[in-house]
């Protein structure tokens, strides 16, 4: 495996048993052996595409459709009922108001909550916000089209 060596340590080097003009050709050759590496791992690595949550409901009936809702995505442990969940984010909220913090900049909403509350007052509840900003829900009939005409080849 190929060590990593800075370029004074091979001026030192080359010091004393190469000309000068050879040690700045090499110098030369090197910064820009350096300068195509840089630019061949810039090329290699692509921005990261920033993902969104989603929360999609089965709305068979039509209830919500046209509605614009949006929602925190949460996680409670399993043997847990889901109608806790809100009772927990309030206890929470209600533990970080108590707190220093809290006490100069108060949550009032579940939406703050989510945002503001440190992930320490929801483990003490036995939740975690997996989403601080809230995400779009989207409502399907949870049917997929299905074309009946099949072709048999």
């Amino acid at each position: 495996m190929a060590k990593k060596i800075d370029l004074d340590s091979v001026v030192k080097a080359l010091n004393g048993r190469v000309d000068q003009p050879i040690i700045a050709e090499v110098l030369e050759d090197l910064k820009a052996e350096i300068k195509e590496d840089e630019e061949a791992k810039a090329a290699e690595k692509e921005p990261k595409q920033k993902k969104q949550f989603g929360v999609l409901i089965s709305d068979q009936a039509g209830v919500l459709a046209g509605n614009d809702l949006v929602a925190w995505v949460v996680q409670v442990e399993e043997s847990a009922s889901p109608h806790v969940m809100f009772e927990r984010i309030k206890r929470a909220a209600y533990e970080f108001n108590q707190s220093k913090k809290g006490r100069k900049h108060p949550v009032k909403t579940v939406g703050e909550a989510c945002e503001a509350v440190g992930a320490k007052f929801f483990k003490e509840q036995n939740i975690s916000i997996k989403t601080k900003e809230p995400v779009l829900i989207m409502a399907t009939d949870n049917v997929i089209p299905w074309n009946d005409r099949r072709q048999d080849d």
